[in-house]
């Protein structure tokens, strides 16, 4: 492609674990206008999910430089840099707090600055709690993607709801899907030279998240491998002890496994979901995104019903998909048949032409010719415009910015560290303690305060 027809694009991506981190890092390539020269800025929010060295390996999207900051930081490294794209991978109360910031700094700069970049947020994946809390929140972005049909009409059935507009929400799907179609028939005992047949369970940090829940689905993972010596039976984990992901996990399967004994057809691993899924002949999970993906391939995928359907472990979200089983009849060797419609809803399987969807591969034409509109608009954009304000939420508005250290207005609370100063030696050796010192207490000392409340 000749240099005149490649326009130089910069993006920028603040993530507050290694999740989000994957899915805002992918969604700005997906979403880049075409013919964009990409140069992808990483920022980490400092914090508890942080991701590690070896998380961010795993995910696997490399960006051309990589910082962690706090929120002060940010907000100072994007009034001091000029981005094309932003892309705002946080949860709710983080998108809203640097909704705030972002408006204020860049309100401040008006005078000296020709445009703002665009600013897009949305969610990682199955939108199952909290519909109208964590829309609200995102609400002000010049983009809210949602990774569906059913999304994209609850989020504008929200925002309508409340007089917000809801001009912002544009139907995506999710960036990580992929990867080649199942081709391992009807029949376990044929697999075509591909290996042992493959039962992954992917396991989620914080559902279910009691001990006796998560030990029943361990044991009747444990007993699936022993009822079926011929297969491989895989415990797929999402981080090491000690690491943390988007949702705490305070009872790591690592740990419960210790107490059982395996046979040896049962694994534990840890890498990409792709390259699992590359050999998955049944991905079994409460209600993961893993589940999403593993449909997107077809592979025969069930969401357990062993501990109910219920909001609380998130696979009332599968309710109509035909996925939802026990591990009864999966032990007898029951393979679920998902509904073709309740798929194409949920932006998955969208190259099956049965399911009546479009290609996956265009399900970002949208988002990429509105971004593309907004950055050649005259005049560049207009000011953030969040549906909470001082004047909409007194109440609650302060609070979510005051955990970021940013006042009512966004501007940073006093006492607020430098927001170009690097920490000295000695505060980042405090600080790793600190982190490390949280971990243990929500691994280790909460689950035992927890155990002696309930005697």
């Amino acid at each position: 492609m000749p240099a005149s027809a490649t326009k130089s694009l910069r993006v920028a991506v603040l993530a507050d674990s290694d999740t989000r981190w994957k899915w805002g890092a992918l969604t700005a390539n997906r979403i880049a206008p075409e013919n964009s020269d990409i140069r992808l800025d990483g920022y980490l929010l400092r914090g508890r999910a942080t991701p590690t060295a070896r998380q961010l390996d795993e995910v696997g999207v490399r960006a051309d430089a990589l910082h962690e900051v706090t929120a002060v930081q940010f907000l100072h490294a994007m009034k001091e840099e000029p981005y094309d794209l932003l892309v705002l991978a946080l949860v709710g109360g983080g998108v809203q707090a640097m909704l705030h910031g972002l408006g204020r700094i860049w309100g401040d700069a008006a005078a000296d600055r020709v445009k703002r970049p665009v600013v897009v947020t949305g969610y990682v994946g199955v939108v199952y709690e909290k519909l109208a809390d964590g829309l609200l929140l995102r609400h002000g972005a010049d983009l809210v993607l949602a990774n569906s049909r059913q999304d994209a009409e609850r989020f504008r059935a929200v925002y309508e709801g409340v007089g917000a507009g809801a001009g912002s929400v544009t139907e995506v799907a999710l960036p990580f899907l992929g990867g080649a179609a199942y081709t391992g028939g009807h029949d376990p005992s044929a697999q075509q030279g591909r290996g042992p047949y493959t039962v992954v369970f992917a396991a989620q940090p914080s559902v279910p998240e009691n001990r006796r829940d998560r030990t029943y689905l361990l044991n009747r993972l444990v007993g699936h491998a022993r009822r079926h010596p011929e297969r491989e039976v895989l415990l797929k984990l999402r981080s090491k002890p000690g690491e943390h992901t988007t949702h705490i996990e305070e009872l790591p399967y690592q740990k419960l496994v210790q107490r059982l004994d395996p046979p040896a057809n049962f694994r534990l691993v840890y890498g990409h979901m792709g390259e699992v899924l590359d050999r998955t002949d049944l991905l079994v999970t409460v209600s993961s995104t893993a589940a999403l993906e593993s449909l997107h391939r077809r592979i025969p995928t069930a969401v357990l019903t062993d501990l109910g359907v219920r909001e609380a472990l998130g696979n009332h979200h599968f309710v109509g998909s035909g996925c939802l089983a026990s591990w009864d009849q999966l032990d007898a060797g029951h393979r679920p048949v998902p509904d073709a419609e309740w798929v194409s809803r949920q932006g998955v399987a969208a190259g099956d032409a049965s399911s009546g969807g479009g290609s996956y591969e265009t399900a970002f034409d949208t988002a990429r010719a509105r971004i593309a509109e907004l950055l050649d608009r005259p005049g560049g954009l207009p000011p953030l415009d969040p549906y909470y304000t001082p004047v909409t939420a007194p109440g609650y508005l302060p609070g979510l910015l005051a955990r970021h250290h940013l006042g009512p207005d966004g501007t940073p609370l006093p006492g607020t560290p430098a927001a170009g100063k690097e920490p000295g030696p000695v505060r980042q050796i405090v600080r790793r303690a600190a982190r490390g010192a949280y971990r243990h207490g929500v691994q280790r000392v909460a689950p035992v305060i927890r155990r002696m409340g309930e005697l």
